[in-house]
């Protein structure tokens, strides 16, 4: 896909990933939207900025009829929104629990759902999910995270066959430690955030999986550092 003058929307985009991903998208010549709780801090004539909370599925519609009105049809929708809280089992609440599911899992499908609704008619488009490696193994004191990371990749590799029908791709984006706020809002832990990717690496990687030949679906990317070191064996 030529980015160039397309329309994307880009879920938890005020900051992180998201905001990265904003950034890297309205370089390629695309009009982008941000649906997050907070404002998404871009100056830009290409940029719509609207307040969603993605676990509401009237928001996220209301929010699909906002950019369509004033950027255009719908073209790319990527799914970023997502958080985590790192406990104990037996010491999250159970509000901690239901958030989690909440955004990182209700948040996608809503998503997905307002995504192919609007580009069923088109006829394409590419629905992009960033997921984690945590739906990938499980992780101590991130359970509930790996339940809800498990659960957006099965819905996602669902997705991607429902959606080729209609011409429309799905990506399912999967990062290792990033660099973002995240860390200190998952955990009291201190994360080691120097051996963790940027921001702008999962954007990248994002761009670059759109811009692919419509006919080629990529359909799993993992991303992680060299630095990353949970899958890999040190050299003695």
């Amino acid at each position: 896909m030529n980015l160039t003058h397309q329309v994307c929307v880009v879920t938890g985009g005020a900051k992180g990933i998201g905001l990265a991903t904003m950034k890297a998208l309205l370089a390629r010549g695309a009009r982008v939207a941000s649906l997050d709780l907070e404002n998404a801090p871009l100056e830009d004539a290409n940029a719509l900025s609207i307040r969603c909370d993605v676990t509401r599925a009237a928001g996220v519609q209301a929010a699909v009829d906002q950019v369509t009105a004033e950027l255009g049809p719908v073209a790319v929708w990527v799914n970023n929104a997502g958080l985590a809280r790192h406990r104990w089992i037996p010491d999250y609440t159970e509000a901690e629990i239901d958030l989690m599911l909440d955004v990182n899992l209700k948040g996608t499908i809503l998503g997905s759902q307002a995504a192919l609704k609007a580009m069923i008619p088109q006829k394409g488009g590419h629905i992009i999910n960033v997921i984690s490696t945590a739906s990938l193994r499980g992780i101590p004191s991130e359970t509930v995270y790996c339940a809800a990371k498990w659960g957006v990749r099965g819905f996602t590799q669902g997705l991607a066959e429902e959606a080729a029908a209609h011409r429309i791709r799905v990506t399912a984006i999967l990062p290792g430690g990033v660099d973002t706020a995240f860390w200190t809002d998952a955990s009291t832990r201190q994360a080691p955030t120097q051996l963790f990717l940027k921001p702008e690496h999962i954007a990248d990687g994002i761009v670059r999986c759109i811009e692919m030949d419509d006919f080629c679906v990529p359909r799993e990317l993992v991303l992680r550092s060299l630095d990353d070191s949970d899958f890999s064996v040190k050299p003695a």
